[in-house]
């Protein structure tokens, strides 16, 4: 095994802005592992929207600040306490911190960490890298916190992004008549490809006229919005009387304060959920991640990396998400 080094290269911020000029790829200490930790060097990380709102200052974040909330490598150091893993373990794993190099995980529970196969190819690492955070968010969220069942309408935001695609093909498993939103009719044309049963254009269309139109009045029975402020309104009027409204992005900017007294009229639920909060024991992390990868492994959910970057050129990828300008997933693949 190559001898750790004492520095890397990563992606951080300083200082918060919208501004994609306080990205920097710089060099960076590798850290230090406790006894419950494991040394991870990276080969892929998945580009996931989220980065933005750190970026941003809307979430929190302590500077410098290293980017990144999953990747796949293979395990280089561990400490004492570590008896889920050994060096040379090959891993997928969600975390922060993974714009980088190495990044140091907790190794002691085995939680959001998922051990691959000891031939696993660069294709496998790059997918695994990849798929995690988008795949297992769109496989909790069509489950927990609303149960998306057979001949339901549900109206998705942004159906031809990394989870919108997801989400649309797991909806649509389940019987769920999709009705898809997206800003351009190639973008829909994807949609309609993976399962989505009604088209939108949120560019030229009205969309709550649309929703009514396609549910003859009746409005859907649950809406997934990640874009936020521009799509809320829209998504609230949409709703069917005891409809649940999943709130879980903010690309347009974060919703604005509204009165809880709104919901009453149509008895209407809202949550914003995450991901984590569905895979926080090792029971409910194995159930989800050895039903992603099933599903991905029998080709019954499709999932596309349309483009993989360098480490250094994370700017560009992001400029490229954040301008609305792509369809599936963005990856980085970092330098060894």
């Amino acid at each position: 095994m190559t001898a750790i080094p004492k520095t890397q290269k990563v992606i951080l911020f300083e200082e918060t802005s919208e501004d994609l000029s306080v990205l920097q790829y710089k060099d960076f200490p590798v850290p230090e592992i406790s006894a419950d930790e494991i040394l991870i060097k990276n080969r892929y990380a998945g580009v996931n929207f989220i980065e933005a709102y750190f970026r941003s200052g809307l979430y929190p974040a302590e500077t410098p600040y290293v980017l990144g909330r999953e990747a796949s490598g293979v395990v280089v150091a561990k400490g004492d306490n570590v008896t889920h893993f050994k060096v040379g373990d090959k891993v997928a794993y969600l975390s922060p911190s993974t714009f980088a190099q190495y990044t140091k995980v907790d190794g002691t529970t085995g939680i959001r960490i998922l051990k691959l196969k000891d031939d696993a190819s660069d294709e496998d690492f790059k997918l695994l890298g990849s798929v995690l955070v988008q795949g297992l968010t769109a496989l909790t969220f069509v489950n927990e916190p609303y149960n998306v069942k057979s001949g339901d309408f549900i109206l998705l935001h942004a159906a031809a992004g990394g989870v919108g695609q997801l989400l649309t093909q797991l909806a649509a498993a389940k019987g769920a008549k999709v009705i898809a939103t997206a800003s351009t009719d190639a973008k829909l044309q994807i949609a309609k490809e993976l399962g989505a049963s009604f088209l939108i254009n949120s560019s030229t269309d009205d969309i709550v006229k649309k929703v009514k139109e396609f549910t003859n009045g009746v409005g859907v029975n649950a809406v997934y919005d990640g874009i936020g402020k521009a799509t809320f309104e829209a998504s609230f009027e949409s709703l069917a009387p005891k409809g649940t409204f999943i709130s879980f992005g903010n690309s347009s900017g974060a919703v604005p304060p509204f009165s809880i007294s709104r919901l009453a009229p149509k008895n209407i639920a809202i949550l914003r959920p995450q991901l984590f909060g569905y895979t926080n024991t090792p029971e409910t992390w194995e159930k989800y991640s050895k039903e992603l990868l099933a599903l991905i492994s029998e080709g019954k959910l499709k999932f596309t990396i349309t483009k993989v970057y360098a480490l250094k050129d994370y700017p560009k990828a992001a400029q490229e998400l954040e301008s609305r300008a792509t369809t599936g997933k963005l990856t980085l693949e970092i330098p060894q």
